[in-house]
């Protein structure tokens, strides 16, 4: 199926009104967007302008880094700019996850962290009833948004796309007047003079998200169509393949590495690893076996750190007990898909919440 005419469906003012409703959830409170829905229509009428006369250009990147799981460069647009990409997105991502394999994962409806946990691990059940020793390959692209290159990215998207406004703006946010990319074997993104103009992807854009997708989405269906390799999973640039014979995992690596180098020009990273299923697999935050479900260790740390570092603020009045509560529910609901009884209590047990400028205020339990 192609993509056609979108275009005026895009810059209608319901799609444009509906991307602003996107745009700013769990946001509306931020001064930028507080500013937007003052002069809601006149912005949103504005921004309809500049599409039909093609005269929008990309604002400017604001740039900061997150440090969970590790070190990322994050790029924020202006407000106004994520409107026109949730404008864009909720008009041609539906289109194109149409087109994605299955077990493909991340940034598609109904289809996140654990509903990937819960495929692998029925995958995992079911041939541990097999006879003889089953394997996994886990995959990991190196510099994955930072190595997208851009050419690539945009054949990929002409051959599904044939309304020349819509390629022209996508086009517009590709080739940016910011680089995004950096060179291999650069480790820190920080590094200005690595970057480069020709390949990347800013991690923080909506659309970043959907042609991430779009890219690898070349490298699902070699691997189910040409390979036919049926127990194979992805979550954006994580991969799993399940196989009874190593060195036949081998064999797919070698061909996976040399069609991400020669039709995807990406390269996998040193994670790269062949184990028996026994050993557990690391994948989304969680460590599986057949019989079970565990948190990595790593993610069960960062959640001890997190609210250790909560109940100090809590107690200092930096933060109110809805905050912990948040985190709380949040930490809940991924241990609802593991087995968590006693990782639970030794979390929980010791956060007693209280005040420092009151002494008198009695302790709150959580949860």
């Amino acid at each position: 199926m192609k993509i056609k005419n979108v275009y005026n469906e895009i810059c209608s003012f319901e799609n444009l009104y509906k991307a602003y409703l996107n745009a700013r959830k769990n946001k509306r409170f931020r001064d930028e967007v507080l500013g937007f829905t003052n002069n809601l229509e006149e912005y949103l009428f504005d921004i309809q302008k500049d599409l039909v006369s093609h005269t929008y250009k990309v604002g400017q990147y604001r740039e900061f880094y997150i440090y969970e799981p590790k070190k990322r460069l994050i790029m924020a647009l202006p407000f106004k700019d994520r409107v026109i990409q949730w404008a864009i997105y909720q008009v041609i991502n539906p289109m194109f996850s149409k087109g994605y394999i299955t077990d493909s994962y991340a940034c598609i409806e109904g289809r996140g962290t654990h509903q990937a946990v819960q495929r692998l691990h029925y995958w995992l059940k079911k041939v541990n009833r097999k006879p003889g020793k089953w394997y996994y390959l886990k995959l990991d692209i190196s510099k994955y948004f930072y190595r997208i290159d851009h050419e690539v990215l945009v054949k990929m998207l002409q051959k599904k796309i044939k309304d020349k406004q819509l390629m022209r703006l996508l086009e517009n946010i590709i080739f940016s007047e910011t680089s995004f990319g950096l060179e291999l074997g650069t480790i820190d993104p920080a590094e200005q003079d690595k970057r480069v103009a020709q390949c990347g992807m800013p991690i923080g854009n909506l659309t970043s998200q959907m042609f991430a997708n779009i890219y690898l989405n070349e490298l699902d269906q070699y691997i189910k169509r040409e390979l036919k390799v049926h127990h194979y999973i992805r979550y954006m640039d994580d991969m799993i393949l399940l196989a009874d014979d190593k060195k036949l995992l081998h064999e797919y690596k070698t061909l996976i590495d040399t069609f991400l180098n020669e039709k995807l020009k990406l390269n996998l990273n040193n994670k790269t690893a062949i184990r028996p299923i026994t050993l557990g697999i690391e994948f989304v935050g969680y460590k599986l076996w057949a019989t079970h479900i565990k948190l990595r260790k790593s993610t069960a740390l960062k959640m001890r750190r997190r609210l250790n570092s909560l109940k100090k603020q809590y107690f200092k009045g930096k933060v109110e007990l809805s905050d912990v509560q948040a985190t709380v529910n949040s930490y809940m609901g991924m241990m609802k898909y593991c087995n968590s009884y006693s990782l639970k209590n030794k979390l929980f047990e010791g956060l007693v919440l209280k005040r420092e400028y009151d002494t008198n205020l009695e302790n709150q339990d959580l949860p």
